[in-house]
């Protein structure tokens, strides 16, 4: 049985809450704020959170990602949500949002830095409905901050009080687009990155500034860019369409394009409601997982990196060191001491006794200090190695439970890791990840 999500607010039940709200700007309509309670505005929380109303959990819950380059209208979908809920109508000339004012930050700065979840408990409805509104990907702060959602992402999954399922992801993009541009491929390859297979039937497309018609081209675009997302019985992307008019105030010659733009969005809204009445929410559970091998693998990655440098250090340590004992042979053989450079990284001068004292050897030739290189040498190999094949082991496993594995977080790491896996005689599993990216369809781009 389908649940009616829309809340038919009276006349007296809109008076009521503009008393409680704060005028953002008069006119027609006019602009009310919510007043929200706000937690975790500390900027070293994972995320953040703005609550209206009480949270009932004996009523049902929903909840919805929010996912879209800066620009697209996200904020308005935010808003144009809570206004539906309320049930809203273009004569009641208002308008009610639950985001934050950003019109005095510039662009850069007016991107969310951290994740930001709004609830929406209002007591009236038979649902309440929590938004996660995601800081826009590939922005001028780089991967490094990319990185950080995700993590952000991990740790509102994991906290007590975070979010455990979600009804929907919503792919934000404009409808006259007729080409997604490489920020708008990254973006939505990042964040399907984040989560498992079976969130691809949740993924939903949500074209704004729309004038009512089939967006072919953006569709065409979406279906080149091979993003994934839910399809209807004829195999074709599930989408929405909206407008982004219905807070600009009216004047008598727009008021009926208004009209048409309050419309059409709120139909699009019904639709998008309807379907997350109808889909299985999908836990986070298998998305925890492939965030923590996402995490697993940058740490990998990373300390390959660190151990490939100690390796060349101590090859040459130890290339230096045996050059020392052969110019001083000598000096060895009568175990005298003397002084000699190396250069790890930076020049430093040794003593042979101090080198003699640093492994405990007492025998006058040499050879077992040269011996201890070499075996500390072996046990870098041994743990470069080990990180090899633990980082082609995430990758694989992301191949099996990622709804994107190759996203471009990966690939700026997967050439490296393909060349070290032929280093170590690894030609097969060199082979697996080459056609894990071949699958994935084109190499990393440049922002």
């Amino acid at each position: 049985m389908t649940i009616i999500i829309v809340v038919f607010f009276t006349l007296q039940d809109i008076n009521d809450l503009i008393k409680e709200s704060i005028l953002i700007k008069d006119g027609n309509p006019a602009r009310y704020r919510l007043i929200k309670k706000t937690d975790n505005l500390d900027q070293s929380k994972p995320y953040r959170k703005m609550t209206f109303g009480e949270r009932d959990t004996s009523k049902l819950h929903k909840t919805i990602l929010i996912v879209g380059e800066t620009g697209t209208g996200k904020t308005t979908l935010i808003n144009a949500m809570i206004n539906y809920m309320l049930d809203v109508q273009r004569e009641d000339k208002v308008w009610f949002e639950i985001t934050d004012d950003q019109s005095d930050r510039s662009q850069v700065h007016s991107q969310t830095s951290s994740i930001t979840v709004y609830g929406f408990y209002l007591q009236e409805s038979p649902i309440h409905l929590t938004i996660i509104d995601t800081p826009v990907y590939g922005d001028t702060r780089g991967v490094e901050k990319d990185k950080e959602i995700a993590e952000s992402l991990l740790r509102l999954s994991e906290s007590a009080e975070g979010v455990h399922e979600v009804h929907a992801v919503c792919l934000v993009i404009n409808a006259t687009q007729t080409k997604l541009s490489d920020r708008q491929i990254y973006i939505f390859d990042a964040v399907q990155s984040l989560f498992g297979r079976d969130t691809a039937e949740n993924i939903v497309l949500l074209f704004t500034h729309s004038d009512g018609a089939r967006p072919k081209d953006a569709l065409t675009a979406v279906k080149e860019a091979k993003v994934k997302c839910a399809v209807n019985d004829k195999n074709q992307p599930v989408f929405f369409l909206f407008d982004n008019c219905q807070s600009e105030a009216a004047d008598e010659d727009h008021e009926q394009r208004l009209d048409q733009s309050w419309n059409r969005s709120f139909r699009g809204m019904a639709g998008l409601f309807k379907f997350i009445d109808s889909i299985k929410p999908k836990s986070l559970k298998m998305t925890q997982d492939v965030l923590q091998k996402r995490k697993q693998l940058e740490a990998n990655i990373s300390n390959l990196q660190s151990r490939v440098q100690m390796i060349e250090l101590k090859k040459n340590e130890l290339k230096q060191t045996q050059e020392a004992l052969k110019q001083n042979k000598k000096d060895v053989e009568e175990n005298n001491d003397f002084e000699y450079e190396v250069e790890v990284p930076y020049k430093e001068k040794r003593t042979y006794e101090e080198l003699k004292k640093k492994y405990n050897d007492k025998i006058s030739d040499g050879v077992s200090v040269v011996k201890k290189l070499e075996e500390e040498l072996q046990e870098l190999e041994k743990a470069k190695l080990k990180l090899v094949m633990d980082a082609f082991h995430c990758v694989d496993s992301l191949e099996m439970i990622a709804l994107n594995t190759v996203s471009l977080f990966t690939l700026q790491h997967i050439d490296d890791l393909i060349e070290k896996l032929k280093e170590i005689n690894e030609s097969e599993k060199a082979k697996t990840l080459e056609e894990i990216k071949k699958k994935a369809g084109r190499e990393k781009k440049e922002l």
